[in-house]
């Protein structure tokens, strides 16, 4: 006969086993706080905006070609941006102890859909380094544009500038605790029904009545050491008296 398991049989085995399925909820947000806290570096984020305006090659005199041709350069500066020819200055002036490479992979360059603007945004875990790298990278790119194409239609619109109580973007404590716990609990829940599954022994008489598919009769209780030597007690007792 085919075995099926019963809504009743799933809330019976997750309350049989609610011990362990909290035990290992508890491991996971333990281990994800200690690692969120303890061992993973706080990372900073800083982010400085330039302008791509039009060129002013004649005065109050553009049309939305020029706009357009802007856009399209925003591709290639965004770029160049990121270049070695642009980060090797950055690095010198800053005296950062990195390499191009490097620090391209903390540099993200973006910018809005049919908009001027570029975005630099920098992460680092020092957050006034992150601010000046920002800061320096436009600074750069701005001074560089003009030797590299011949242009002058760069500006920066918003320093990259350092609060006062900066917060890290990354990691985030509480969504990696949240995460812990619900993988801690299907954890739980899943090694729970691994165990039912492997667990044979005969505890109770509801186990004797799902496995023999018939009604206990009867029950014989536990006797104590201690009950017993009374009982013992009492025969001898009664025996001396008749």
């Amino acid at each position: 006969m085919k075995e099926t398991i019963t809504i009743q049989d799933i809330f019976k085995t997750i309350k049989k086993r609610l011990s362990l399925i909290v035990i290992l909820t508890i491991i996971a947000l333990a281990i994800s706080a200690i690692v969120s806290y303890v061992v993973l570096t706080p990372i900073y984020q800083s982010s400085t905006q330039i302008l791509v305006s039009q060129e002013k090659t004649e005065v109050n005199s553009f049309s939305s070609q020029d706009i357009e041709t802007n856009l399209q350069l925003i591709n290639t500066y965004n770029v160049i941006i990121k270049s070695p020819a642009i980060l090797s200055l950055v690095i010198d002036e800053l005296d950062l102890n990195t390499t191009a490479a490097a620090l391209t992979n903390k540099i993200t360059v973006s910018n809005a859909e049919d908009s001027q603007v570029v975005n630099i945004t920098v992460q680092d875990p020092d957050p006034q380094k992150a601010v000046d790298i920002a800061n320096k990278t436009a600074e750069v790119f701005q001074t560089q544009i003009k030797t590299l194409m011949q242009v002058n239609n760069v500006s920066v619109l918003t320093p990259a500038v350092l609060g006062d109580n900066p917060t890290p973007v990354k990691p985030d404590p509480m969504l990696n605790m949240a995460i812990a716990a619900v993988i801690g609990m299907m954890l739980g829940v899943g090694l729970a029904f691994l165990l039912e599954y492997l667990d044979t022994t005969v505890k109770t008489e509801e186990d004797i009545e799902e496995i023999l598919q018939l009604p206990v009769l009867g029950l014989i209780s536990n006797i104590s050491e201690k009950d017993l030597q009374s009982t013992k007690l009492e025969v001898i007792d009664r025996r001396k008296r008749l």
